[in-house]
């Protein structure tokens, strides 16, 4: 074959002026017209070929091609007809007769190298005088279908700017117009094909797929870029490549990796030749539960489509070339009709195969076939041939055709002055050359019969619109490839699938869509975790934390609330935090009122009682004035508790504090006088003694006074430089908002606090040492008592405030204020209460003079 190649090449690049003897290697079977103008045509009309051993001792015997393909025939004869309409036509070339030469590549790329040079050289199967004037030996080709096969022979019609029309090769890597540059076709690239296929799985919401290829350009370039598109929202479960040689072991291995696979939709990039081992195999090995989407290469295929395959392939999803309607074609193919005096041809392996029998000159057992009268009636019989319902290669075929004719229509229409070639003129059509019917090419646009627009992009591909199919069950219990959607590219409206998803038929069980997917979605409130060394579809569902949600299914990442908001149980939205604080209408609040209340109007009961025995001896004797302004200041210590229920504002943050701060120093100031007092009276009876004229009352109503004071200084520095506000804390307690004061400034509280503690203990100090004063009724001993409870309530408080949440807090503080009051009330006043009121007989200056 080297030597016929190599010969080919030298003939064709020495401007065809040299004969060149060829033997007789391949038997180009074919179909022939004379016309103004060649066209060449490749198909892949039998899908067999028988290849004689090799042999160095005797010429080699010829390659035959068995076993033609009907419906490819038909495209052939399509392609035959276009040229018959057009040469009809008076409005398109007229004056010009377009003739054919159709080649049959047997699926073989050496017979189809062979057939593209004889068409490039204008060879005959024997060696043949080529003359150089005029025109070429055809002027473009359509074909070939195969991917690999128009890589190769592009290769070489592109050295001559041949344009080459495919109707079949779908291969994204001949949009390279570095590599190819005369190549064409009326079909979509794989490029868009993978983008129909990847939206359809996206549709469906299908993330885990398996993607299986045929070892050649087109299987392999498909899955890489199937790779591509499926990255963007999924995973590929597994990659598998279908042999070119029919491997048994292969084919089981694909199977058992398809069984294995948790995937239950699988992509296959393939042939219809390619795949068939692969589909008997599972049709034999019983594959069911899987959703199978086709290629264009096999979607359409009736023998894989059949009744047999149904079980296992039944409600298969395929990407179609576009069906389309050509007039008048189903007429064209039934006056087909063999010419016994040609010799043999194509047309008569047609007919034979037709009707089973053999011509004379073919028989070689007379006893095995019956002879072919050329007679027979075509239009008695049913085949894919004569089937033109679903036109969709043969459409592809007939537009390819017809871009060319359109072509050299416009190179034929070009004004003399006003041509696109070098000093404005324009070609020639009795002499017109490959390379300039190229320039019109990639400029053509027209329209079909059905409206269809036929036009070519910068990179000679065809408009990207497809069927979508559906392999169902007829009513009469046939499969069915019913057109159940399209992928229009080119639409306008931004949607490019659209599917009628009510008249799809699924395979399965349920009758609805499988789920395919590694991993179940996510729920919201969730957040995917991928798992450690596998796709990342491949993951496992984890719980939001608390205050994050997920508001969708899927979520990669859980979303943190606004401080303000937290989650709720489900994790899957923000909900306002619960607002909290001591209000009036709580039990705990209204129970603290209550007691505050209470406090206070004992409080003021005390007084009264004091008030009207003011002259009695106990009153007298405990200092009364001081004991009126002692318990005054308890009425606001309780009243003061109220400050710290409700709602926190600007105004009751400082009032709470100050009030606090003031009602207490002046409590204690009272209890702290009284006790100097105490202990004063008891030294002025010494004798030599007689320091109570220094410590009258006007002195100790300015020590209250002066102690209060130096309080009231401290809450006004406080208050001025960084006071008290409301604040939401949100630190503590994650699912509430806890209205509080905010103390503003540290050093002011503890100043604060720190006074009346200092105070608090000088009182202790002063009372503990004067408790055995010797007296019937030691007012020293109870104030000793009710210091006692005093600081114990205030020690206890600070562990308690530390520790209890929210508004549990304001509720600890104002317990200590009630108790610490109580305390006092209760230790100072009730035994002098209990004299006058219940044992008045001791209500005597006697009585109380009396040593203990």
């Amino acid at each position: 074959m080297s030597e016929v190649f190599l010969c080919l090449i030298i003939s064709i690049m020495a401007n065809m002026d040299h004969k060149c003897k060829l033997r007789d290697t391949f038997d180009l079977n074919g179909m022939y017209k004379k016309g103004h103008i060649m066209l060449g045509g490749l198909f892949e009309i039998s899908f067999k070929t028988i290849i004689p051993e090799l042999s160095f001792k005797s010429k080699p015997e010829q390659w035959k091609c068995e076993s033609l393909d009907f419906s490819v025939f038909q495209w052939a004869q399509t392609m035959v007809f276009a040229i018959e309409e057009i040469n009809k036509d008076q409005t398109l070339l007229p004056n010009v007769t377009l003739g054919y030469r159709i080649f049959d590549n047997c699926v073989r790329l050496p017979v189809a190298l062979r057939a593209a040079v004889t068409l490039v050289g204008g060879l005959d199967e024997v060696s043949t005088e080529i003359n150089c004037n005029g025109a070429p030996p055809v002027l473009a080709i359509v074909g070939d279908p195969g991917s690999t096969h128009s890589i190769a022979l592009s290769r070489i019609v592109g050295l001559f700017r041949m344009p080459m029309v495919s109707y079949y090769a779908t291969c994204a890597c001949l949009s390279n117009k570095q590599e190819y540059p005369s190549f064409f076709r009326t079909i979509p690239s794989d490029t868009f094909q993978v983008k129909a296929m990847a939206q359809i799985i996206k549709y469906f919401n299908w993330s885990w797929v398996g993607i299986i290829g045929s070892d050649d350009d087109y299987g392999q370039y498909a899955v890489r870029t199937f790779y591509e598109e499926i990255a963007k929202f999924g995973c590929i479960s597994f990659s598998e490549t279908i042999p070119k040689v029919n491997e048994i072991g292969k084919v089981q291995q694909i199977i058992n990796t398809i069984k294995q696979s948790t995937a239950k939709v699988i992509t296959v990039f393939s042939s219809g030749v390619d795949v068939t081992a692969l589909v008997r195999e599972a049709v034999r090995q019983n594959i069911t539960d899987r959703q199978w989407i086709a290629s264009e290469g096999w979607s359409t295929s009736t023998v894989l489509s059949s009744k047999e395959n149904f079980r296992s392939f039944g409600g298969t999803i395929g990407i179609a070339i576009r069906r389309g309607n050509i007039p008048g074609l189903n007429e064209f193919l039934l006056q087909v009709h063999p010419d016994i005096n040609s010799g043999k041809n194509v047309i008569q392996q047609f007919w034979e195969k037709m009707f089973e029998c053999r011509f004379s000159e073919n028989i070689t057992n007379s006893f095995s076939w019956k002879e072919c009268t050329g007679e027979e009636n075509i239009n008695n019989t049913q085949s894919a041939y004569s089937d033109v319902s679903d036109l969709r290669a043969s459409y592809n075929v007939y537009k390819a055709v017809y871009a060319i004719a359109h072509a050299l229509h416009n190179l034929n229409s070009c004004e003399k002055g006003n041509g696109p070639f070098e000093n404005n003129s324009c070609a020639d059509i009795v002499h017109v050359q490959p390379w300039q019917l190229h320039h019109y090419l990639k400029q053509v646009s027209f329209s079909t019969h059905s409206g269809e627009r036929v036009a070519f992009d910068e990179n000679g591909d065809a408009l990207a619109t497809y069927d979508i199919v559906n392999w169902q069950l007829n009513t009469d219990g046939n499969t069915e490839i019913k057109t159940i959607g399209v992928f229009d590219k080119a639409s306008g409206s931004g949607k490019e699938l659209f599917l009628k998803e009510n008249e799809m038929f699924w395979n399965f069980a349920s009758g609805k869509p499988p789920q395919s997917v590694c991993s179940k979605s996510c729920l919201p409130g969730t957040r995917k975790a991928t798992r450690k060394g596998e796709p990342v579809c491949c993951f496992d569902c984890i719980p939001c934390a608390e205050g994050e949600i997920s508001g969708q299914t899927d979520a990669d990442e859980c979303d943190k609330c606004q401080p303000d908001s937290w989650s709720n149980p489900e994790r899957t939205q923000c909900v306002q935090k619960e607002v909290e604080f001591l209000s009036y209408e709580d039990a705990l609040g209204i129970a603290l009122t209550a007691v505050s209340l209470s406090g206070a109007a004992l409080s003021l009961a005390v007084l009264a009682v004091f008030i009207y025995y003011r002259e009695t001896p106990v009153v007298k004797a405990n200092n009364s004035e001081l004991s009126f302004l002692l318990l005054i200041s308890l009425i606001l210590c309780f009243l003061c508790s109220l400050c710290f229920i409700g709602k926190p504002t600007y105004l009751t943050c400082i009032l709470r504090h100050v009030v606090f701060g003031i009602s207490f120093v002046l409590c204690i100031s009272c209890i702290l006088v009284k006790t100097i007092v105490v202990i004063m009276a008891f030294k002025a009876t010494l004798p030599g003694k007689n320091i109570m004229k220094w410590f009258r009352s006007l002195q100790q109503r300015g020590t209250v006074f002066l102690f209060t004071l130096i309080q009231a200084l401290i809450c006004v520095i406080w208050v001025v430089i960084s006071p008290p506000a409301p604040s939401r804390n949100t630190k503590y307690q994650n699912s509430k908002i806890i209205l509080e004061c905010d103390i503003g400034s540290i050093t002011g509280f503890s100043c604060l606090m720190g006074y009346i503690g200092f105070l608090a203990s000088i009182c202790f100090v002063l009372a503990f040492l004067a408790r055995k004063l010797p007296d019937n009724f030691n007012e020293a001993k109870f104030i000793t008592f009710s210091m006692i409870i005093f600081c114990t309530v205030w020690l206890t408080f600070i562990p308690a405030y530390i520790s209890t949440p929210g508004k549990y807090t304001v509720a600890v503080e104002i317990f200590t204020i009630l108790a610490s009051s109580f305390g006092i009330i209760t230790t100072i006043f009730f035994p002098k209460c209990y004299i006058i009121l219940i044992r008045p007989e001791r209500n005597t200056k006697k009585f109380l003079m009396a040593r203990a």
